[in-house]
């Protein structure tokens, strides 16, 4: 049974509206403010006192003053009575699009590649701001529950959450709430050797691997079918093994992030983010595009075959944004299912 409930009044400002979603640490409620209208409230199942809800989100506080855009910004935090008693709180920016884990329910048929490499680019651009800040601000806890997904027009905007909640829960919590982030842990962590900005790479690759492919890298046959260190003996596959249109440069790039030695990953988000741009960029990256782009228009006009031209489009759009003025509003179009 959740701590509050549809039309509980949180503070003269805040009103829940209805529950988002639970884990063993926080509720998350959808909340409608008086004036700054809809919010997102994660409200702490242990922690009790305003001191205790501070400290939780030091890193938090500190990464959303930045503004940068693909990190969700905090506006208040607070404490608040429940039957369970003073439970703490804090309230961000409502993402209506959910999480990454939204993501792959709309995608029966696998995330288009485009998509998943924009997805990801802009995970790694949110956690560069943090990697680079002196000394480095390490999220722990990437996963497809805390990467939530916006849209700004057309385009996908992704917002990374709950930077540093991890290393203050209990370890009670940690180990309830384990089973959905065993998966994206680093060999290092699971073996508690330490935790380095290497180590959220690997949870960036981790999710690469899982867009693209629809697997777990190691041989995972399920997405959490096993947590033993026997599965890191299995080869690691190219994505391109398991989705055609994964090209070398990409292979590459996702391969290095899960190195099993932290030394041999990019060493932190930003190399990785600047490791997809110059992919992009690349003159290899162009004709890509080209191609890509002539195989969509070759493609609309064959019968039931648009969605698959517009994914096409996109990722040439996504390879090579100077096609973006000419190809934009054909793309627009046949998401709307209409030919031209």
């Amino acid at each position: 049974m959740a701590l509050l409930n549809s039309g509980d009044r949180v503070t003269d400002t805040l009103v829940i509206d209805r529950l988002l979603g639970e884990g063993a640490f926080a509720e998350v409620h959808r909340v409608r403010h008086a004036y700054l209208g809809l919010q997102a409230m994660k409200l702490f199942k242990k922690v009790a006192s305003l001191e205790e809800t501070h400290r939780m989100l030091d890193e938090a506080r500190l990464l959303s003053t930045l503004g940068h855009a693909n990190i969700v910004r905090l506006f208040d935090a607070n404490t608040v009575q429940t039957p369970e008693g003073l439970r703490g709180f804090f309230t961000m920016e409502y993402v209506p699009g959910g999480s990454l884990e939204s993501l792959l329910r709309a995608y029966p048929n696998g995330v288009p590649t485009a998509v998943a490499v924009d997805v990801v680019e802009q995970i790694a651009s949110g956690l560069a701001v943090a990697h680079e800040h002196d000394p480095p601000i390490l999220h722990r806890d990437v996963t497809l529950a805390n990467v939530l997904i916006g849209y700004d027009g057309s385009a996908i905007r992704v917002r990374v959450s709950d930077f540093g909640l991890a290393k203050r829960a209990d370890p009670v919590t940690r180990t309830a709430s384990a089973r959905g982030t065993l998966a994206f842990m680093a060999p290092e962590v699971l073996s508690n050797q330490g935790y380095s900005c290497a180590s959220d790479v690997w949870s960036m690759g981790t999710i690469a691997y899982l867009l693209l492919t629809d697997h777990l890298p190691y041989g995972e046959t399920g997405r959490y079918s096993s947590y033993s260190f026997a599965r890191f003996t299995r080869p690691l596959l190219p994505p391109s093994r398991y989705n055609a249109d994964v090209d070398a440069g990409l292979d590459e790039i996702v391969l290095a992030t899960l190195a099993l030695d932290p030394r041999d990953r990019p060493a932190n988000a930003r190399v990785l983010a600047d490791a997809l741009r110059a992919r992009r960029a690349s003159p290899s990256g162009r004709e890509r595009a080209r191609h890509l782009a002539d195989e969509a228009l070759r493609l609309h006009r064959v019968p039931g075959e648009l969605q698959r031209a517009a994914d096409l489009l996109e990722e040439a759009i996504d390879l090579w944004p100077h096609l973006r003025e000419r190809h934009l509003p054909r793309l627009l179009l046949w998401r709307k299912g209409v030919m031209m």
